[in-house]
């Protein structure tokens, strides 16, 4: 019987001004590799870019072992992805920690990081990960990236009144 391996998350290494812990809404902690093995199906070895959260294995598994479909999961089976790694996914992954009574919401799309402390109340974040993937650069004052960041606070907002379906 093969193993099964994974992790709830990353882990800081002293990035962000020192951090060592795991509980962050950087992409350091927020992203763990995802690596699936399906033997005899799909073609091995193609890399996906596409986000995917930790709540799609259960649902992948489902689908990939053809049991009964469970109808009150909160991910998606990923085995489009499989079949077809480069097509069209969801708009974002989201990621949430409690620091004391502040809670801190994230979404991360394709290219952006959006995070919001206690709705926005205690700081707002934006990171452009086409030019700053280690996310040191707050983009979130910028008036040029309004749009861009009231689309994202929508996408969001929408994860909170329904985790489920915001992101589909």
């Amino acid at each position: 019987m093969e193993d099964l391996c994974w992790c709830d998350h990353g882990y800081h290494l002293g990035e962000h001004g020192g951090m060592w812990h795991k509980m962050s809404l950087f992409e350091e902690s927020a992203r763990v590799p995802l690596i699936i093995a399906a033997p005899g199906h799909f073609a091995a070895g193609r890399p996906c870019v596409r986000l995917a959260e930790l709540v799609d294995i259960y649902p992948t598994l489902v689908d990939l072992c053809s049991l009964p479909k469970v109808d009150t999961l909160e991910g998606k089976s990923l085995r489009p992805l499989l079949v077809n790694p480069g097509q069209p996914w969801t708009d974002a992954a989201f990621t949430q920690v409690q620091r004391g009574d502040v809670m801190g919401r994230s979404l991360r799309t394709e290219r952006w990081r959006y995070t919001e402390w206690d709705q926005g109340r205690q700081g707002v974040q934006l990171y452009d990960h086409d030019s700053d993937p280690g996310e040191y650069v707050n983009l979130a004052a910028d008036p040029t990236l309004e749009s861009v960041e009231a689309r994202l606070r929508h996408l969001l907002r929408a994860a909170e009144k329904s985790p489920a379906s915001a992101a589909d």
